[in-house]
């Protein structure tokens, strides 16, 4: 298993090479430990909905004294597969906009409540992605996401798994409207 080393928070952070994508190390799970600590995994991009999901989750987390995983999947350009180099140009630079994103994730959810986030980077179709996750880490208990406000609807990913893929999740998938306000936040957490 290869190591790459990211650098933020005043700390490095080791992420490990898994198949075809990287997991943060920097919170290993201690198999030998009694009792489970449960993580909530969100999935994140650059919406202010998934902000609102990432806030319900690390509070819920900090309540039970949980973890939070964040997951941020790459998925692949059909245009670019024609062009070898410019697809994996496409993907380095798609990788590096990943790790700065979860990185600035990671100072708000360690700045609100105290907990440091694991990260997922990985590439592939994000249900499978997702899914493959969930069956690799036991301690994964909940699914969060947000929905995204207004007349567009709540967003491809939440569509796609409130529906007909919701059968296919053995854990529960919490869906957090968009428009939450901290306040709302903490008093549901």
């Amino acid at each position: 298993m290869r190591a790459a080393r990211a650098t933020g928070l005043g700390v490095s952070a080791c992420l490990q090479v898994r198949g075809r994508g990287w997991q943060h190390a920097g919170m290993a799970v201690d198999e030998s430990r009694r009792g489970r600590r449960t993580k909530f995994l969100v999935v994140v991009d650059n919406t202010a909905e998934c902000r609102v999901a990432l806030r319900f989750a690390s509070h819920r987390a900090k309540r039970i004294n949980g973890g939070v995983v964040m997951l941020h999947v790459i998925e692949e350009e059909p245009d670019a597969q024609h062009w070898v180099s410019v697809a994996e140009q496409l993907k380095e630079e798609q990788r590096e906009a990943a790790e700065h994103l979860m990185q600035d994730l990671a100072k708000d959810v360690l700045a609100d409540s105290g907990i440091m986030p694991e990260f997922v980077i990985r590439e592939g179709r994000k249900q499978d992605q997702l899914l493959d996750l969930i069956n690799e880490d036991p301690y994964i208990l909940a699914l969060v996401l947000g929905a995204a406000p207004g007349t567009q609807g709540p967003g491809p990913l939440v569509t796609q798994l409130a529906g007909k893929a919701s059968g296919t999740f053995s854990i529960p998938i919490l869906l957090i409207p968009g428009t939450l306000s901290p306040e709302m936040i903490a008093e549901l957490t």
